[in-house]
């Protein structure tokens, strides 16, 4: 009876025949006496009209629970056997709850399996410059869930997007910097000149000397001369 009644309390979300009665499981006799009539009260058949089978089914549960705690042996046995009971359902339950983690992680890993395969298939093709819409039929056709291939598609155009563009923008910046690196001519040009102008000031001037050379041999030519006398010669007509 006490086996039975334990067997029947363990398939039950191990509720015990303390629970049964509402008491602890240190409750003295006393207590359980008192618990055990309070419980025999509320659910009497005959104080549950209109429910009597549920009210029937619960207080006999109630009767048996108290047979065997009223009784100093049988509930000795039982909180042992209930010991026992509780110890190999708790290693069931623990086995119970090893082997459906380990069905979830392989389960887990199979499905991550498949989703790096698919992600791995739409990134060739979108190596090989198809589009989103492309990757999305592909994974269709791979039998792949529509709301995933959505979603591997969108991800996989974005990051090819943003891919593109980071190279361009590493081009552009590789092609600006061999420009900053590339020698001025125009400016060196430039400084030279400026450092020969600078030079010259520190010599006679040839362009200058040319200068003063031609305006002496204007000086020495004849038409000079003759307008030297020219001029004289009005001068002389005034005074």
């Amino acid at each position: 009876m006490v086996r039975n009644a334990i067997h029947g309390e363990v398939e039950q979300a191990m509720a015990t025949l303390y629970d049964t009665l509402g008491v602890q499981t240190y409750a003295t006799d006393e207590e359980i006496k008192r618990a055990y009539r309070k419980a025999a009260m509320k659910w009497h058949p005959d104080r549950n009209s209109g429910a009597e089978e549920v009210a029937r089914a619960t207080f006999q549960e109630i009767k048996d629970a108290y047979a065997i705690l009223s009784d100093a042996a049988q509930r000795k046995v039982y909180d042992a056997v209930y010991a026992e009971q509780m110890r190999g359902w708790e290693a069931q339950r623990a086995r119970q709850q090893k082997a459906q983690a380990e069905r979830e992680a392989s389960v887990r890993a199979a499905d991550e399996a498949a989703y790096a395969e698919l992600v791995s298939l739409a990134m060739r093709f979108a190596d090989d410059g198809h589009n989103r819409d492309v990757l999305f039929g592909v994974l269709l056709g791979r039998r792949c869930e529509a709301k995933r291939a959505a979603q591997i598609a969108d991800s996989v155009s974005a990051l090819q997007a943003a891919r593109r563009e980071a190279e361009k923008a590493a081009a552009a910046a590789e092609a600006a910097k061999k420009t900053v690196d590339v020698p001025d001519v125009s400016a060196k040009a430039e400084a030279t000149t400026v450092n020969d102008d600078a030079a010259d000031r520190g010599t006679p001037d040839k362009h200058t000397n040319s200068g003063k050379r031609e305006e002496s041999a204007s000086d020495a030519h004849p038409a000079g001369v003759l307008g030297g006398l020219w001029f004289q010669f009005l001068n002389g007509l005034r005074f």
